[in-house]
């Protein structure tokens, strides 16, 4: 059958003429189908699955009430546009109480998001033209370049390497590229390697934009998820605002990953580009979820016990991983656990080569049933994600045990 005239017409940032025709299979379908496979070879085993970044409960009865109330109430049945004046002032107030942050304006400086990713999908349209530059770490979440391609700009991947903490070496870009670069993304505590930023790195972060006139993305979809010490924000040092804009997040922080909101926050005139480029876009979150999450941003120790949560299973994890000769080490925040993969295991004998973080995930999905995420961007990792479905304490520790035993009959090579 001949291609229909349509085929013509794709444009060209999704593959134009040859849309749909890519034989390539992606990452995450490829674990997709590994893990289908496995289960259907050894239906007796069950599947620990490690790759979802997504929370294994519910929103807590507080939050959920909110919504059922909010729900029921004619006034918050319309077009939600830039958000509620409720959820805005619960934003600021968020702000202040989490991160000691005390001086954001709900009007101006605040617009909710229907989930981060979105506005990460949108800000690009506010300033990327053809060949401007968009600096972005690597390895990363990927949207915000995405559409900067789309609208012909390019992305600058800064390396995330181990012996530098998993930051990015500003200074390491070239100066042609800084030089037609408009926005720097910055994701803390980050995904998918678990690191933490420092104040001190935000600082030199900020000098850098303000040296080359630069915006500052700081994604900060894990920062109240933490396992020491205190969350932090881009805007506890002087100057941040000038530069810089945070996106929050309900998705991981409060259980609400569905619900689909958040919020940016930060310099009057960014913000203010995202919200005309939004109005352009949406029509607002339902004004119940943003009702419901301001009943959920006024109520932090709700993260504080889910962080607490994490925390407890990460141990687990370390010891159950550290304990089969794996060389992992908690991180300070997030849900992930970024992890060197060996470079073969041996078993029996027979010895099996790991080329890659790919490799290594198919391989522990296919003979041990443990789901894992790649990351090959800057050398070969496994990312494990702790939001594995488990009720209770004991739950837990019958899960991390679990994995242990099934490494423990392997000799990895790292």
């Amino acid at each position: 059958m001949s291609d229909s005239y349509i085929q013509e017409l794709f444009a060209e940032r999704i593959g134009g003429n040859q849309y749909g025709k890519s034989t390539a299979i992606y990452k995450f379908e490829k674990i997709k189908r590994a893990k289908k496979a496995a289960k259907e070879a050894k239906p007796d085993v069950d599947l620990i699955d490690m790759g979802v970044g997504e929370p294994d409960e519910m929103a807590f009865p507080i939050v959920v009430k909110a919504l059922q109330d909010a729900a029921a109430q004619p006034e918050n049945r319309g077009y939600a546009d830039n958000g509620g004046d409720d959820f805005k002032a619960a934003a600021a107030q968020y702000m202040s109480t989490v991160f000691g942050v005390s001086d954001i304006d709900p009007n101006t400086e605040v617009v909710h998001s229907i989930g981060s990713k979105t506005a990460l999908s949108m800000i690009p349209a506010c300033f990327i033209n053809p060949d401007d530059v968009v600096l972005m770490t690597s390895p990363g979440y990927p949207v915000l370049g995405t559409h900067a391609k789309y609208l012909g700009g390019e992305v600058y991947n800064m390396p995330l390497q181990e012996e530098n903490d998993f930051l990015p070496e500003l200074d390491a870009v070239p100066a042609d590229v800084v030089a037609r670069a408009k926005i720097m993304v910055l994701n803390y505590p980050n995904n998918p390697t678990g690191a933490s930023a420092t104040l001190e790195f935000f600082e030199q972060a900020i000098a850098f934009a303000k040296a080359n006139h630069l915006i500052i993305l700081q994604d900060a979809a894990y920062s109240s998820l933490i396992f020491e010490g205190t969350p932090i924000s881009i805007f506890q040092v002087e100057g941040a605002k000038d530069v810089a804009i945070e996106l929050h997040s309900l998705s991981k922080s409060y259980n609400m990953t569905g619900w689909r909101i958040g919020f940016v926050v930060g310099n009057p005139l960014v913000v203010q580009a995202y919200a005309d480029m939004k109005d352009n876009s949406d029509s607002g979150q339902f004004l119940a979820i943003q009702k419901a999450g301001a009943v959920a941003l006024a109520n932090p120790q709700i993260t504080e016990e889910i962080s607490a949560k994490y925390s407890r299973r990460m141990d687990l994890l370390v010891d159950a991983l550290n304990g089969a000769g794996f060389k992992a080490k908690k991180p300070k925040g997030s849900f992930f656990l970024y992890v060197a993969a060996p470079k073969s295991v041996t078993i029996d004998g027979k010895t099996t080569e790991f080329e890659s973080g790919e490799a290594c995930s198919q391989w522990l999905i296919t003979e041990e049933l443990i789901s894992t995420v790649p990351w090959d961007d800057c050398g070969n990792f496994v990312r494990f994600s702790v939001t594995f479905a488990a009720q209770g304490v004991e739950a837990e520790k019958a899960i991390a045990a679990e994995i242990g035993q099934r490494l423990a009959k392997y000799c990895f090579a790292f």
